[in-house]
């Protein structure tokens, strides 16, 4: 099984003492955010194929990376946007960004890592042509050093919707949700800057709006493991919504624990909850948290 790590939270920049002590354990147990109750996942050597780390931060966990590899190969998927903060306010800055990014690449590889641009949020003085030139200066910046960005641009869900709207009123900003063929002429021009500087650009899970140019992100890739392990790693296809083209995974993480305060992240409905399951976290437990920590991601 692979093994993603997480796309509910950011166990990286929060959780890596947790996950190593898990790692050592050789399991962790996972709450149903739907209900359910717990269930067990192995984190064995032999047991997993491999991990996937989402993030935007991979400092705290870099350096046990080698110990990380000797239970089974990992990708990161490592989201950088550089956007105000009146989005995102405590992420870290771009040039630490992509100093890990180049650090992932020259330890482990020019296919361990992916850049992820997203997602794609129309506000905060954040127009087209805004996101044209910022995404321009991390193309350049990542040039060489990764071979793919995922694309995708924000869905308001009602949580979005209402996390956005209490950020605008707090810092007296405007955002929009714009028509589809605004969306492509922007993706479109974004693929175009991607590939002139040798990145491959892809759209997560969004087929409604590719362009020419423009591929199917793979988030949790097992021929992109298979690439970094240089073994056959076998994954059927099994996306967690329509249109995710993902292989078949385990996700340990847990929504509304990440305080990242990303005001347009699809899995924290609230901050405060997120900050107080992040303290509340025991990184002794078993489990990342032990109850129904979160909402589902797409309420």
């Amino acid at each position: 099984m692979i093994v993603s790590a997480s796309y509910r939270t950011d166990i990286p920049a929060f959780y890596a003492g947790w996950f190593l002590a898990r790692l050592g354990a050789g399991y962790c147990r996972v709450a149903n955010p739907y209900g359910g109750g717990m269930h067990r996942v192995s984190l064995a050597p032999g047991e997993v194929d491999g991990f996937v780390f989402w993030t935007r931060n991979m400092r705290p966990l870099m350096a046990e990376l080698d110990a990380v590899r000797r239970v089974a190969p990992f990708t990161v998927q490592f989201t950088l946007t550089g956007y105000p903060r009146a989005l995102e306010s405590s992420v870290i800055g771009a040039e630490e960004a992509i100093a890990q990014l180049r650090e992932l690449r020259r330890r482990f590889g020019p296919r361990v890592a992916v850049w992820r641009y997203d997602p794609v949020v129309f506000g905060a003085g954040l127009d087209a042509e805004a996101h044209v030139a910022g995404f321009l200066r991390l193309a350049r910046a990542l040039a060489g050093t990764v071979d793919e960005v995922a694309l995708s641009v924000m869905h308001p869900y009602r949580k979005t919707r209402r996390n956005l709207d209490r950020a605008a009123r707090r810092h007296e900003f405007l955002w929009h949700d714009p028509p589809a063929d605004e969306k492509r002429e922007l993706l479109g021009r974004l693929a175009a800057i991607a590939a002139e500087h040798g990145i491959s650009p892809t759209l997560c899970s969004q087929p409604e709006l590719l362009v020419p140019g423009l591929g199917e992100a793979r988030c949790i890739d097992a021929e992109r493991l298979a690439d970094v392990a240089q073994n056959p790693i076998a994954g059927r296809e099994s996306g967690n919504r329509p249109g995710c083209r993902c292989a078949l995974s385990r996700d340990i993480g847990a929504y509304d624990t990440c305080p990242h305060g990303c005001v347009y992240c699809y899995a924290v409905a609230d901050r405060d909850r997120a900050v107080a399951n992040f303290h509340a976290h025991d990184p002794a437990a078993d489990a990342l948290v032990t109850g129904n920590a979160a909402m589902p991601r797409h309420s």
